[in-house]
């Protein structure tokens, strides 16, 4: 009986990390802004294909303390204020001249997942003016994926975007695509850490990117044997 209890466990808890593993924290606004207007930002957690939006108050661990971070052009990163929605954390913010604004979450949650530190990441772009290329080496956090630039992407036209991790674009790593239909597909960046996709419905597109490494240390007073960072963008795509 004490060997069934704990064989229960460990399937328990073996579904409990795959669940969380397939979690991500991402972000949402439009890929474009205008100066003295206001733009509206978003961070949802769950499953973007399965439109499985947690609920604030069931985000795992303390993920709902993040900190949203703007960078703007030439200057020092600012903390957003975010406020509490029944699914989402939403900010705004007022651009003031042209460039590319950067707004970024990085997170290590508090808890483990069984033995697994995760750290969850998301970065969304805003072009502000006629320049929409996204400097990639630009963004503060250490693992990240997202379209080379800002703006409305078109069905059946292709996209490019590019993975980094530690500061360099990483190759052979798998990107998961999401569209806004439910389909998803896995691609595998190239030796310059870039991939090439066409979307084929109008909507928003989430990219994923993972890193999962076999390492230990102690984390909260934790010890844990592994350590999973989980990336995010998205961007719109019109007909």
């Amino acid at each position: 009986m004490n060997n069934l209890k704990s064989l229960l466990l460990l399937i328990f808890f073996s579904i409990g990390t795959v669940q969380l593993y397939a979690h991500a924290l991402w972000i949402e606004t439009t890929s474009t802004g205008k100066k003295g207007q206001a733009q509206d930002v978003k961070v949802f957690y769950g499953e973007y294909a399965s439109k499985e939006l947690e609920e604030t108050g069931k985000w795992y661990s303390d993920v709902k303390d993040f900190t949203l971070w703007l960078t703007v052009p030439g200057k020092e990163k600012v903390k957003l204020n975010t406020t509490a929605g029944t699914n989402f954390y939403s900010a705004s913010f007022t651009p003031e001249e042209d460039g590319i604004y950067l707004l970024t979450v990085s997170h290590e949650a508090k808890d483990l997942g069984g033995t697994t530190k995760y750290e969850f990441s998301s970065v969304a772009a805003v072009a502000v003016g006629k320049s929409n290329a996204v400097d990639h080496l630009s963004i503060p956090n250490s693992i990240k994926v997202a379209a080379n630039e800002a703006k409305n992407y078109k069905v059946n036209s292709p996209v490019q975007l590019k993975a980094v991790v530690n500061g360099k674009p990483v190759a052979n790593k798998p990107v998961s695509v999401f569209s806004p239909e439910g389909w998803s597909k896995e691609f595998t960046t190239d030796a310059n850490g870039s991939i090439s996709f066409t979307p084929l419905w109008p909507g928003r597109y989430v990219l994923e990117l993972s890193n999962f490494e076999k390492t230990s240390g102690e984390h909260n007073g934790q010890n844990y044997t592994a350590a999973w960072q989980g990336a995010t963008s998205s961007f719109e795509v019109i007909k």
